[in-house]
């Protein structure tokens, strides 16, 4: 399969069959075709019927390599691809209760053995002998060779010619759980695909996480050469630049490419961006390359595009990157042609603090300056910058809120973002007027991130604050908390300043083509809006960060980790669990140094401490949701750290995520890697050591989705040691997440509100015991979009509600109410199958709604429809 293909395979899940057919005198692949579908079953994907047609009309070759393509892809994004062997391998039956006697065993033995000599431990002469390639001594018969995958005593991996390891018996087919389905379409137009997803892509309003850019990179290298696909506008500049910056890589797009700088590239940082990109880096400006040389032409193009920018902003720019924009004049030579590109050459020289005495170039450079004394001051022989950002800095510290206000007006961006420092310069007891003015005037050119992320803040401010949480920017995301000094604002300040901003997101989305119903699940209020997506671990399911949502269906909830080293380079990741009571108190732990909690109410695998290729390492632990919550645990708060502190980015492989199984019975469990069962999946990428993706909590069977990386040099290597932490840790972030972010309730109920008159919603049971409803909402006569929103929003007595039997039944009446209709469909589990019906679909988890013929939208188009 094409790198193409497998792109749009993972994306819009369309398979493309290129294979040759049948000759004559071929056999019939009926018997191959049912075989391929059962291996499809198996990983939880079933192709629709003009694909399952499609490949019935192959002949037996080309089913045999369009079932081995699609098999392999589908295996590389589940990590059923890999070899999947923990320490023991009849785990979890086999991990011993007594992890400290297993312990002083393995201690005894590695100091106390001599060859040919008795077992230490047993007395059994002659059955000692060394294993490879760590040479310990080994007693075959303290040491069961038919379970152990490694050293019993280093649990380095061993040689598999080593006689230690006896072959274990063939592995009994165990049932698991059914699991959600995901249908395969027939792709019938790459080409039209690929315009088609990446014009999606490039529409986005958040930086592309990994995997999309990946995606992006792939779908750019086969894109038509004529850039009449390419939009008008790239609404992230890192998106902007990766996307210019690879047209101009390549030859036979540069000619076309650099006729368009003029309209992309608006601010200097563009400039600076698209720089690195050519250099071979990212456009996040957060490890600039070593920058490469440019054509003389390309130097003069965009010495052009940063002399027809406004003075102030391009000499803001490039004083916030200063190291960058140094290595860039070196390659740009802006004093070269001065007199072409006099403002350039201005911005520069400020930068540099270019000496202007007794020089024709000083000389025009403060002719120059004496033009834009809004942007710069001429101070001795030098030029120095009067920047926007000290005023601002000046106003706020002088607590001038009038002078902070007008400032910060003229960047509706940076309002929102210091709305809440902007409040508290003086006691409010109600917005003043001129002030919601002036935020109902700038609104409308704010981008949607920035008014997401204030609406989010603004509806818990009046509220007292406990702890905060700060995500720095980075290649991975860390978090810093600290007390909550912040007065609580008064309630009719935040009220209003909430109005205005859901009043706007409204009127942004009225323009928005309409639907005849929308249906809206209720479980969309755990998922949170997605920000920082740059930084988001690649993932089988795309969880924004911050949101809550049910574990899977099953008894027991089996935590993975897999990883390969490099070649001669040991690596040793840990697979860790930190258990807390109901007030975050430190209960205990399953990890490698305590390989059962409770009454195996978790047990790990064993502590694997090498992954040589191509077998890697595999580490598991499995949860007893039922009996840990006998215990008295509530939370649990899985880890994965590299005990010898090698970073993720440099292992050729690494990923860790979870799967539900049926039985709490550890006969029926096993050890094998079930892909059906899978139900997320991540990698482990970055400059990191230490990794928490997620909060469990086991009283009300959910789990909190984190993505958070923390410092290496804090000790969470060991996890006993820093539990309490860890601890405090949990607790923030659960504090911090409960409440104060835009969810996807949120967004979804004010695209039904401001794009339709009726709404179908799923309300689903509050609790096990309830059932879910269909309530039904409609507009009423002369209702504003905001007034129609909020009722739908707060969940307000709707004008029908009808009960349903359980979830499915709830789902299928939704799905005939939304049949033949144009609609708009946004869902937790794809569930609603309208039949005949046209629009888009927002699901997070796979469905028969993948299959009824909707356009498929990402949680990032949501936002994008924003503008």
């Amino acid at each position: 399969m094409s790198e193409l293909s497998s792109v749009l395979l993972r994306r819009l899940r369309t398979v493309y069959v290129d294979q040759a057919g049948p000759r004559p005198g071929d056999p019939s692949t009926a018997e191959g075709l049912v075989a391929l579908e059962g291996e499809l079953l198996d990983r939880g994907f079933a192709p629709t019927a003009q694909l399952r047609a499609a490949l019935a009309w192959l002949g037996p070759a080309g089913l045999a390599d369009a079932g081995r393509q699609l098999i392999r892809h589908i295996d590389a994004e589940l990590g059923a691809d890999r070899t999947h062997m923990p320490l023991f391998r009849s785990f979890p039956a086999s991990v011993p209760d007594d992890t400290f006697q297993l312990y002083v065993d393995r201690v005894f033995t590695l100091l106390l053995q001599w060859p040919a000599q008795p077992c230490v431990l047993c007395g059994t002469v002659g059955g000692v002998h060394p294993v490879a390639p760590c040479a310990h001594l080994v007693c075959r018969a303290c040491w069961d060779g038919a379970d152990y995958t490694g050293c019993p005593l280093c649990h380095r991996r061993i040689d598999p010619a080593d006689p230690f390891l006896v072959p274990a018996e063939p592995r009994r087919p165990r049932d698991v759980p059914a699991g959600p389905l995901k249908l395969l379409a027939l792709g019938t137009d790459r080409a039209a695909d690929t315009v088609h997803t990446l014009r999606t892509l490039l529409a986005r309003r958040t930086p592309l996480p990994p995997q999309d850019r990946a995606a992006l990179k792939v779908l750019l290298d086969h894109a038509p050469a004529d850039l009449g696909w390419l939009p008008e506008e790239i609404p992230v500049r890192e998106t902007k630049a990766f996307v210019l910056g690879t047209l101009l890589a390549d030859r036979h797009t540069r000619a076309a490419v650099t006729e368009l700088f003029a309209a992309y590239l608006t601010t200097a940082t563009d400039v600076l961006r698209l720089l690195c990109v050519w250099s071979g880096g990212e456009g996040d400006l957060l490890e600039p390359p070593r920058l490469r040389s440019l054509p003389r032409a390309l130097r003069g193009r965009l010495l052009a595009v940063l002399d027809a920018l406004a003075v102030p902003s391009l000499v803001e720019d490039l004083l916030r990157h200063p190291g960058p924009w140094k290595r860039a004049a070196e390659i740009l030579h802006p004093f070269e042609h001065h007199a072409r590109h006099p403002r350039a050459a201005l911005a520069f020289a400020v930068l540099r603090g270019t000496d202007t005495a007794g020089t024709a170039p000083g000389e025009a450079l403060l002719r120059t300056a004496a033009e834009h004394p809004e942007a710069v001051r001429v101070a001795g022989d030098r030029i120095r910058a009067a920047t926007w950002g000290a005023r601002v800095e000046q106003a706020l510290h002088e607590r001038d809120a009038g002078a902070a206000l007008a400032l910060l007006a003229q960047r509706p961006g940076e309002l929102l973002r210091r709305l809440d420092h902007l409040l508290r310069l003086r006691e409010l007891d109600t917005l003043p007027d001129e002030f919601a003015d002036v935020l109902r005037r700038v609104l409308p050119k704010a981008g949607p991130g920035p008014l997401l992320a204030a609406l989010g803040r603004m509806r818990i401010r009046h509220l007292p604050g406990e702890r905060r949480v700060f995500f720095p920017r980075g290649q991975v995301t860390h978090a810093f908390t600290a007390d909550d000094t912040r007065a609580p604002l008064a309630a009719s300040v935040t009220a209003r300043a909430c109005a205005l901003l859901e009043a706007e997101a409204l009127r942004r989305l009225a323009g928005r083509p309409r639907f005849d119903l929308a249906v809206l699940d209720s479980a969309l209020a755990g998922l949170a809006v997605p920000a920082a997506e740059r930084t988001a671990a690649k993932a089988l399911v795309s969880v924004p960060r911050g949101s809550t949502q049910p574990l899977p269906e099953g008894a027991v909830l089996r935590l993975f980790l897999h990883w390969m080293q490099p070649v001669k380079t040991r690596v040793d990741l840990d697979l860790s669990v930190a258990l807390y009571d109901e007030d975050w108190e430190f209960a205990g732990l399953c990890d490698y140094t305590n390989l059962v909690y409770g009454e195996r109410c978790a047990v790990h695998s064993g502590d694997l401490t090498s992954a040589p290729a191509p077998d890697g390492a595999t580490e598991y632990v499995d949860l007893d949701l039922a009996a840990l919550g006998d215990w008295g645990v509530r939370y649990a708060v899985p880890v994965v750290f590299s005990f010898n502190n090698i970073p993720f980015e440099e292992l050729l492989d690494a990923f860790a995520g979870f799967m539900a199984l049926p039985s709490a019975a550890e006969e029926a469990r096993g050890a094998g890697y079930h892909p059906r069962t899978v139900r997320q999946r991540y990698d482990l990428v970055g400059d990191s050591r230490i990794h928490v993706p997620m909060l469990v909590d086991l009283r009300h069977r959910t789990f909190l989705w984190t993505d958070l990386h923390l410092p290496s040099d804090d000790g969470f290597h060991n996890v006993y040691r820093h539990g309490a932490d860890l601890g405090r840790v949990g607790r923030d972030l659960f504090q911090y997440f409960a409440s104060g972010r835009t969810t996807l309730w949120d967004l979804a109920v004010w695209h039904a509100a401001a794009r339709g008159d009726e709404v179908l919603v799923v309300r689903r049971a509050p609790d096990r015991r309830a059932v879910d409803e269909l309530w039904r909402y409609r507009r009423h006569e002369g209702e504003p979009d905001t007034a129609f929103a909020a009722r739908v929003r707060a969940l307000e007595p709707p004008e029908r509600r009808e009960p349903a039997t359980d979830a499915a039944d709830a789902d299928t009446r939704a799905g005939e109410a939304a049949a033949k209709k144009h609609v708009l469909l946004a869902l937790v589990h794809g569930g609603v199958a309208p039949e005949g019906a046209t629009g888009a679909v927002y699901r997070l988890l796979p469905g028969p709604a993948d299959g009824c013929g909707l356009e498929p939208l990402a949680a990032g188009d949501l936002v994008a429809a924003l503008g």
